[in-house]
C-alpha cells in the first residue's frame, strides 16, 4: 500500500513539472513598438570657441623710473581711475617746480614790457615777443605737468587687474615696459568658425533677424547661464579653411567667464517637418543604420536609413522610414529576421519622458 502511495506522488510530481516546464516555454515576451515623429524641432550645431573680454589691454609705463608704490594685486577688480603704480616722481616734480617759475618769471616780463609799451616806450614786436615768450613757457609747464602725470598708471576703465610682469616695489622699468594687463568682463565676446555652406544656411533662415541667439557650453560641460547673441560676422572667409568668424556677445554678470576660456558654442538650426525616431530603435551593420519594421502581421524585416542630425536621445531620419511605419524599440538583440512578435505600441513622446527621467537619474 505504501509503495502505491509513493509511486502515485512521484507521477504527479512529473506531470507537474512538465506543465511547468510547458508552460515557460510557450510564455509570450512583449515588445514595445513605435512610429515616426514628424515635428519642427531645433538642432544645435557645436563649435569650438575662444572667449574674450571686450576690453582686454595691456598696461605700460611712459615715464623711466623706480617703482615707489603697488596699489592693487593680481586679480583684484579696479575702479576707472584707480592708481595702480606710482613711479618715483621726484626728477619729473622738479621739472614741473622749474616750469612754474619759468612762467612766473615771463609773466612779470610780459606786463613790465605791456605797460611800457601802452606807453609807447617799445615797439609792439617787444611786446609781442614777450608775450610768445609767456605762452611758450606755459606750454613747458603743461609737458612737464604732464610728465608728473605720467609717472602714475591709472585704470582707464573698471576691469580686473592681470599678472604683475616681473613689477615689485623698487623695480627699475623702462619706458614703455608691460606692468600688467587690465580686463572689463562685464560682457565677453566668443568668437567661433562656421564653414561656407552653414553660413548659407544660417543667412538664409535669419533674413528677417540680424540677430542669433546662441548659448554657450563650458570646459567642465555644464551650460552658461546666458543666451549669447550673434551680431557681427566677419568680413572675409579663410581662404585655406573655408570658414568665417562669427562673434557672439554675452552678458557675465556674475564674473564666471574670464579672457582666454575655452569652450562650446550651440548654434541653433531650425528644421520643419522632420521625421524622428528613438536612437535605441537602430543598430548597426558595417556603418550603415537599420531598423526593424513590423509588417500587419508584426512580423520583423530589418530596413536600412538614412539619418542626419544626432539629436539627445534621437535621430532625424532622411530616408527609408514612412510616418505610417511601426519600428521596434526594444529587445533588437533578442529578435531576427522574419520573426512574429508581440507589441505594446508606445507614442514616442511618453519615450521621450522616459528618456528624460533616466538621464536625469
Amino acid at each position: 500500500m505504501k509503495l502505491r502511495i509513493l509511486i502515485v506522488s512521484m507521477l504527479l510530481l512529473s506531470l507537474y513539472a512538465c506543465k511547468h516546464d510547458n508552460h515557460d516555454e510557450h510564455e509570450t515576451v512583449t515588445y514595445t513598438v513605435t512610429s515616426p515623429v514628424i515635428k519642427d524641432t531645433i538642432i544645435y550645431h557645436e563649435y569650438v570657441c575662444q572667449i574674450h573680454s571686450i576690453q582686454h589691454i595691456e598696461l605700460r609705463t611712459l615715464e623711466k623710473g623706480f617703482i615707489q608704490k603697488i596699489f592693487v594685486d593680481e586679480g583684484q577688480f579696479v575702479k576707472k581711475g584707480q592708481m595702480l603704480f606710482q613711479i618715483t616722481p621726484v626728477i619729473n616734480s622738479a621739472e614741473v617746480q622749474k616750469a612754474r617759475a619759468e612762467v612766473s618769471f615771463a609773466e612779470i616780463e610780459y606786463l613790465n614790457t605791456k605797460q611800457l609799451a601802452d606807453s609807447n616806450i617799445v615797439s609792439k614786436n617787444e611786446l609781442a615777443l614777450a608775450k610768445a615768450t609767456l605762452d611758450k613757457a606755459k606750454a613747458l609747464l603743461a609737458l612737464a605737468q604732464a610728465h608728473l602725470r605720467f609717472t602714475e598708471t591709472r585704470a582707464p576703465f573698471d576691469g580686473i587687474v592681470g599678472r604683475f610682469n616681473d613689477v615689485r616695489l623698487g623695480s627699475l622699468v623702462d619706458e614703455g615696459e608691460l606692468l600688467t594687463t587690465l580686463s572689463d568682463n562685464s560682457n565677453m565676446w566668443v568668437y567661433f568658425n562656421v564653414p561656407e555652406a552653414e553660413y548659407l544656411d544660417y543667412r538664409s533662415e535669419n533674413k528677417t533677424s540680424s540677430v542669433i541667439k546662441v548659448k554657450l557650453k563650458l570646459a567642465n560641460n555644464s551650460m552658461f547661464n546666458h543666451e549669447g547673441e550673434v551680431r557681427t560676422i566677419e568680413a572675409d572667409f579663410n581662404n585655406e579653411t573655408g570658414n568665417i568668424a562669427f562673434r557672439a556677445t554675452f552678458p557675465n554678470s556674475e564674473s564666471l567667464l574670464r579672457n582666454g576660456q575655452t569652450g562650446n558654442i550651440l548654434l541653433p538650426v531650425y528644421h520643419k517637418n522632420a521625421m524622428l525616431i528613438p536612437q535605441k530603435a537602430t543598430f548597426d551593420i558595417l556603418n550603415k543604420k537599420y531598423v526593424f519594421v513590423l509588417d500587419k502581421n508584426n512580423v520583423l524585416s530589418s530596413r536600412e536609413i538614412k539619418v542626419g542630425n544626432d539629436l539627445q536621445h534621437l535621430y532625424e531620419v532622411h530616408s527609408g522610414l514612412d510616418e505610417k511605419d511601426i519600428v521596434l524599440v526594444d529587445g533588437l538583440r533578442k529578435v531576427k529576421n522574419g520573426q512574429k512578435i508581440n507589441t505594446e505600441f508606445i507614442k514616442q513622446e511618453t519615450l521621450w519622458k522616459e528618456l528624460k527621467d533616466l538621464h536625469a537619474e
